[in-house]
């Protein structure tokens, strides 16, 4: 049985300002999806909405996993159920070694129902797999001494992003601007690196502004998010329109969203409403 994750008619709002408006949705494991949009139109919403970040509040509609919702499991436990989400701004956090982080976190994601102070993987089997993960990704080993993006430049935050991705292995995965920052040539090593960690095993949602991060992960769907809801869905070849015309076609062709679109830019967004 094909492994899904699902958004139904998903209504949320932000600090009681609604940003989505009716978003459906579906991802197959195995499947590559790009969601683009202009500025504000709900990208990262969407996928803290499936995270569970607090600060997002599912008004109406549902997300399921494999046939159950989630809307009342933690960030956590949807963690645990095999969701990851790399964020457009990772937070640093001072005096936690790369490495013991991602030692917890690996051991708690792929073992879901462990207690607290049983054992963690074993730690020359977890350095086996970090080193292999960080060969892979062309890392110095050196990188999983430092503190989680504490001093972090922006390549190197991304980088430990998708390093976590490969090193829990999940189920389903939400790149928020994996690209966001990066140089022409750290924008492919991350596309390959996606490409190759990701394979058949995973669901993979890419929201971007660009095209570049698809070279290597050309999607099997790209939506086109506008005014809080999917308007239009097609493959890489409408990536590659709207990163060269931009969105003045899509908004013609959808006025209502459009007309949202602009009402939501007249008030003062959240920074992370995008």
């Amino acid at each position: 049985m094909t492994e899904t994750l699902k958004i139904q008619d998903l209504h949320v709002a932000v600090e009681g300002k609604p940003i989505l408006n009716g978003v459906n949705l579906e991802i197959n494991r195995g499947e590559t999806h790009a969601l683009m949009g202009p500025n504000g139109s709900g990208k990262s919403t969407l996928g803290n909405a499936i995270m569970g970040h607090p600060n997002y509040k599912v008004t109406s509609g549902d997300i399921i996993i494999n046939g159950q919702s989630l809307l009342e499991w933690d960030a956590s436990e949807r963690a645990r159920a095999g969701i990851f989400m790399a964020f457009q701004r990772p937070m640093a956090i001072p005096g936690v070694k790369l490495a013991d982080f991602l030692r917890h976190a690996a051991t708690n994601v792929r073992n879901p129902d462990r207690k607290e102070g049983e054992e963690l993987i074993p730690m020359r089997e977890f350095r086996k797999d970090m080193k292999d993960k960080m060969k892979q990704l062309r890392m110095d080993t050196e990188f999983a001494r430092r503190y989680v993006n504490d001093g972090f430049s922006g390549g190197e935050m991304k980088r430990a992003e998708i390093l976590q991705m490969a090193m829990l292995r999940p189920k389903f995965a939400i790149l928020d601007e994996t690209d966001s920052g990066l140089d022409v040539d750290a924008v492919k090593l991350a596309s390959q690196s996606i490409s190759e960690i990701g394979g058949d095993q995973m669901g993979i949602l890419i929201i971007t502004h660009h095209d570049k991060l698809l070279d290597h992960n050309a999607p099997d769907f790209t939506h086109v998010m506008l005014g809080g809801r999917i308007v239009e869905t097609g493959d890489i070849k409408l990536a590659r329109e709207l990163y060269t015309a931009g969105y003045d076609r899509i908004r013609g062709s959808y006025p209502e969203a459009a007309a949202i679109e602009e009402e939501m830019a007249k008030e003062t967004q959240p920074a992370s409403a995008g």
